[in-house]
């Protein structure tokens, strides 16, 4: 029996079946699945019934409305379905998404971090290799290693568990990277990594236990509901409009015949209803305007340059960034820099050019101090402290570090009952032990920040 895995495409997802994910495609098509390019928008829960999996893998700069959320909410709760979430480094605030607006349903999120350990890895800090598994599960098991690589932490928040966890030398130390739930009928897995599944690629799907990992995943994500239903000829068939990814190949090729395309095309847009093919079309609408706006600023910014291109290889470190003088803004023709974030590649230095000395600032010292200080009341709005934070937030905040404190408690009398039972040795059981101790202090002394703050 073929179990069907649903890899969603309409929320712009970085890891994609037939782009850089073809090797975990050909695993899973050989090995009891049959994978699928998932194309609804939007998702509802009728049009999740014939698969047994669904996946979001990273989806980047592109959210899930909440409607949607609702409908794999009931999707997985009641049809027993199984959800896998894999994110980046940085999570949702990383790459512009809301993964953690679905997951925290099911009890856990995607953290703003990254993952590095010096000591531990291979060859790069940001491709940590994971020896932490505990306590036991399915999904870990036959593991001895993983390589974790670009990927972010979560947060347990509620009835989650965390099943493989950071080192004691990484950073953030002692965290949990995989996480499991199991609500109603369904199933959940969350990671903060889908590069963990790449192609060709160092701490990719070809490092020594990650295609294990997967055949492990999948199959728990398969639950006890879904092979009832599958028993019972309960699971309603695929309809045309959804792509099996396995019927085509990578990426057609210029030569292509004119009846082919015709093909492809026509598998593409068979819809079921007139909103759908909206939604639809509003999600491409999307897509091209973002790159229009790329293509315009690369053409501005590649025209104010004097350097050649070449040079973009060259210099990867930024020079420190020197303000403009006070006394005149920048010519409104040279655009302002960019905000860069800490999970981009480095910009070129020579991209952005310093706007010509002033005229004004060549007189004498002395006009130059008079002019100065007319201009120094502005920057008082610069170093004004920042807002308090709302009370509001602050008891949002303080209730759900409570909820992981409890959380991450109850875990600890698990961990304890194992060790009792002989379930789990001495030497995993006083490692987990001061893990567990370390999470509950370091979650405490928050809320105790949280409340004098309050």
């Amino acid at each position: 029996m073929l179990y069907t895995i649903a890899f969603d495409v309409a929320h712009k997802p970085r890891g994609r079946l037939d782009e850089n994910f073809t090797e975990l495609k050909d695993f899973l098509n050989t090995n009891g699945f049959e994978c699928y390019n998932f194309l609804e928008a939007p998702i509802t829960q009728l049009s999740l019934n014939p698969y047994d999996v669904l996946v979001f893998a990273c989806p980047d700069f592109s959210k899930i409305s909440p409607l949607e959320i609702s409908e794999i909410i009931n999707w997985v709760r009641e049809d027993g379905g199984g959800l896998l979430l894999l994110s980046h480094a940085g999570g949702d605030r990383g790459r512009n998404s809301n993964l953690s607006e679905l997951s925290q349903n099911f009890g856990m999120s995607f953290e703003n971090d990254q993952v590095l350990d010096e000591t531990y890895n291979l060859g790069m800090e940001n491709m940590p290799i994971i020896t932490t598994f505990i306590p036991p599960h399915p999904i870990s098991n036959g593991i001895s290693s993983l390589c974790f690589r670009s990927g972010c932490s979560l947060m347990v928040l509620g009835n989650a568990i965390p099943i493989v966890s950071s080192n004691e030398t990484s950073e953030p130390f002692s965290s949990p990277l995989i996480c499991v739930s199991e609500p109603d009928n369904g199933r959940v897995c969350a990671i903060g990594s889908y590069e963990i599944f790449r192609d060709k690629i160092g701490c990719g799907f070809n490092s020594d236990d990650h295609a294990s990992l997967a055949f492990n995943i999948f199959t728990w994500l398969v639950s006890e509901h879904r092979l009832d239903l599958r028993a019972n000829g309960e699971i309603p068939d695929i309809t045309s409009h959804q792509v099996n990814s396995s019927q085509f190949s990578e990426t057609p090729s210029y030569d292509q015949s004119t009846e082919n395309r015709k093909v492809d095309i026509d598998f593409s847009i068979k819809i079921s209803r007139k909103s759908e093919l909206f939604e639809l079309l509003k999600i491409f609408q999307n897509q091209i305007n973002t790159i229009k706006t790329t293509v315009d600023k690369l053409i501005k910014t590649t025209g104010a340059s004097e350097d050649e291109i070449a040079e973009l290889k060259e210099n990867l470190t930024p020079p420190p960034i020197i303000e403009p003088p006070l006394i005149e803004p920048p010519p409104k023709h040279n655009p302002p820099k960019q905000p860069v974030s800490i999970f981009d590649e480095p910009s070129d230095p020579t991209l952005t050019q310093l706007p010509p000395k002033p005229v004004e600032l060549q007189s004498s010292p002395s006009d130059i101090f008079s002019e100065l200080t007319k201009t120094q009341k502005p920057k008082k709005t610069i170093s004004q402290p920042k807002k308090k934070p709302k009370k509001s937030e602050l008891l949002s905040q303080k209730n759900s570090l409570e909820s992981k404190l409890n959380t991450v408690k109850n875990l600890l009398d698990f961990v304890e009952k194992k060790h009792d039972a002989g379930e789990l040795d001495d030497e995993s059981y006083a490692k987990r032990l001061k893990q567990l101790k370390n999470d509950i202090k370091k979650t405490q002394t928050k809320i105790d920040d949280i409340k004098k703050l309050l």
